[in-house]
């Protein structure tokens, strides 16, 4: 078949037109952004990745559940963990656990957002953390076949939750690691920039 001028240029127009929507349509992963004591950051969630994790998380964000909690696990060497307490350790109520979603090729990498849980691999609820160095030793499969499920990772501000890591630590109650400052979860909102 012979092509001509006209429909060579329709081609690469629609081609073009392809490959920008499907640039766009990679550029669309929702976006959360944190407010806190320290400053604010923004982590990017991957629903085709993580679905069940994604819209647990999303929700939770939607409910407000985040709102005035308190990062109370931070080790310097290994994840900040927040979303289930509130500044006087009291813990708040969840919604059902979620199944655990770790073997979805996302890895427990700096900066990746993963959720929290019991021993129990499907016992996740609202608490999350971040992995503030590479963590391979929480990726799927574990000694124990299972993992910690990462479903997002910080896009913008990683310079908070570095504040956020350094933070003095000591133990309250039965509760260890515990900021000797509460850093507060101010809001946590969808983000409406791209």
């Amino acid at each position: 078949m012979k092509w001509f001028p006209l429909q060579r240029r329709a081609l690469f127009l629609l081609c073009a037109g392809a490959l920008a929507f499907s640039g766009v349509h990679a550029q669309s992963a929702p976006k959360v952004r944190f407010q806190t004591s320290l400053g604010d950051f923004t982590v990017e969630v991957y629903s085709d990745k993580a679905p069940k994790t994604v819209a647990n998380f999303l929700q939770y964000v939607q409910d407000k559940q985040y709102d005035g909690t308190v990062f109370h696990r931070v080790m310097d060497n290994f994840m900040v963990q927040g979303g289930g307490m509130t500044p006087d350790m009291k813990e708040k109520p969840t919604r059902a656990p979620i199944p655990l979603e770790a073997r979805n090729g996302l890895r427990n990498d700096r900066g990746s957002i993963a959720m929290a849980r019991t021993s129990n691999p499907n016992s996740a609820t609202a608490q999350f953390f971040i992995n503030v160095v590479d963590n391979p030793g929480l990726n799927a499969p574990q000694p124990d076949g299972f993992g910690y499920a990462v479903f997002g990772k910080v896009v913008s501000g990683m310079d908070v939750v570095d504040k956020i890591r350094a933070a003095p630590t000591g133990n309250r109650g039965m509760h260890q690691n515990v900021p000797l400052t509460p850093i507060l979860i101010q809001s946590v909102t969808l983000s409406t920039q791209p």
